[in-house]
């Protein structure tokens, strides 16, 4: 699924509306301020800090935002300290969750985690119980009109890149954690354009739902953890197929 549904996910999220606008520009703030503090604040240097820029440009983020985003994670302008954190759970049929979160109070974002799981159909799990049902990995989500499959494989396998989807309309490509920053720079400097770019959590264990109630309460769940202000991302290992839920739903 996870392929697939990160491609959805960026469709839906072109084309959310203005009240969904204030959570985008929140996380990707908060993702500017970390990139500038571990990296400095010059882009040309910080191929992370430089990704998260252009999907600042991406989400049409203002660029008083980004620049003062920026400045914070430098310390030319005063902020708030951000600490990233990672919650494990399972969601109904046993699937798999992994919560990526960015707060300045782990105390407030590990409960609203926890109280939501709970009140959805989920429960909080124990640090490893479900992490190695995943692997960390560079993911880039490529819109198919920006490149050709020929091209993008010979920048991208020079790059370190390790697997890459053509999944018609876009292009998935999967590197190691340790080549991110390096296939990041290879896709720049070719002037390729991502649809996402980021460090995820993508699972080796899959896990089967055919009934489509028990499909609909782990999105809902997602869905719901997803629209909380500390949460970042939302990954599941989820498998199911693509006319299960209809297309609104899939």
């Amino acid at each position: 699924m996870s392929g697939h549904s990160k491609w959805a996910t960026i469709k839906r999220a072109k084309g959310a509306a203005d009240a969904k606008r204030g959570k985008i520009f929140s996380v990707i703030s908060k993702d500017l301020t970390l990139a500038a503090r571990d990296g400095g604040g010059d882009p040309a240097m910080n191929p992370r800090l430089r990704t998260v820029i252009a999907k600042a440009k991406a989400a049409n983020m203002p660029n008083d935002n980004v620049d003062r985003a920026i400045k914070k994670g430098t310390g030319e302008l005063p902020g708030v300290v951000y600490e990233e954190n990672v919650y494990e759970g399972y969601g109904a049929g046993g699937v798999g969750l992994i919560v990526e979160v960015t707060t300045d109070n782990k105390n407030r974002s590990a409960s609203e985690v926890r109280s939501t799981m709970g009140k959805n159909g989920g429960n909080l799990a124990g640090v490893g119980s479900v992490a190695f049902q995943f692997d960390r990995k560079g993911q880039f989500i490529i819109d198919s009109s920006v490149t050709d499959e020929e091209t993008l494989m010979d920048i991208a396998l020079e790059a370190g890149a390790e697997d890459i989807k053509n999944e018609g309309d876009y292009f998935e490509v999967i590197c190691p954690f340790t080549e991110y920053d390096a296939l990041t720079q290879a896709l720049a400097d070719n002037e390729i354009a991502t649809e996402s770019a980021e460090l995820a959590y993508l699972p080796n264990v899959l896990v089967p739902v055919e009934d489509a109630d028990t499909a609909r309460k782990v999105l809902h769940l997602i869905e719901v953890l997803d629209n909380l202000e500390d949460v970042k991302a939302v990954h599941s290992n989820m498998d199911i197929a693509d006319d299960l839920l209809g297309d609104d739903e899939a």
